[in-house]
């Protein structure tokens, strides 16, 4: 008989069946954020950023981003999706806890990713990261890989308008940080509350049957975490 430590890394992951969406625009802070509130949880994080960014710098492209590095670096952030979409797919295959990084401008699309997850299974969560509108500026400019100020201006603004249906969207796993100047009280705060999340069984039936279904088929008569 096989052992629960024998399964694959989806039934082993203390996080499985658990997914929170990372929404703030640019300057906002929310990697510094979300480093800090699910850091050493053992979620998987899903961020093209990371990948687009290595890929400009294989290429030799400024992370300033200039206007006459517009072709290349299209063919560059083409890439690092395909990267990220190939690595998300492997963590939903084995229903792995996970943090979506992205801005949040488009609800739309939030909604309709909320809903695949749920339907695999997932209860999802959002961390919304918020800041004035001068502090998402400012640390634009600061940071080594920039957008343009008119890109800042308009994510910052179709995110806020976004707070409303993102609050009624997650409900009791809506999580805001006012990121402005956040001191160690917010953070600590932030990481009770996604831990206190973590801890909660698992409420979709979708994750349920899935989790019957796997342990049946390896021979598994101890449950993971959660169920």
């Amino acid at each position: 008989m096989k052992t629960f430590y024998e399964l694959q890394e989806g039934l082993q992951d203390p996080n499985i069946f658990k997914a929170f969406f990372l929404a703030g625009g640019p300057g906002s802070g929310k990697s510094y954020v979300a480093m800090r509130s699910t850091g050493g949880s053992g979620l998987k994080t899903i961020n093209s950023d990371d990948a687009f960014e290595h890929l400009l710098k294989k290429a030799g492209l400024s992370l300033k981003m200039p206007p006459e590095e517009e072709e290349p670096r299209d063919v560059v952030r083409g890439r690092a999706k395909e990267i990220t979409a190939a690595k998300k797919g492997n963590y939903l295959e084995g229903r792995i806890g996970l943090v979506i990084d992205g801005t949040g401008r488009e609800a739309d699309k939030i909604l309709k990713q909320k809903a695949g997850l749920e339907e695999l299974g997932y209860d999802t969560y959002m961390i919304f990261v918020n800041t004035s509108l001068d502090t998402a500026l400012q640390r634009n400019a600061d940071r080594p890989r920039s957008v343009p100020e008119s890109i800042v201006i308009k994510s910052w603004k179709d995110v806020q308008a976004n707070i409303g249906k993102f609050s009624n969207m997650f409900r009791a796993g809506f999580i805001v940080v006012d990121n402005n100047d956040a001191g160690e009280d917010v953070f600590k705060e932030v990481s009770k509350r996604v831990r206190s999340l973590l801890r909660r069984k698992v409420t979709n039936t979708r994750a349920r049957n899935w989790v019957s279904m796997e342990m049946k088929r390896r021979g598994i008569t101890k449950a993971p975490k959660g169920f």
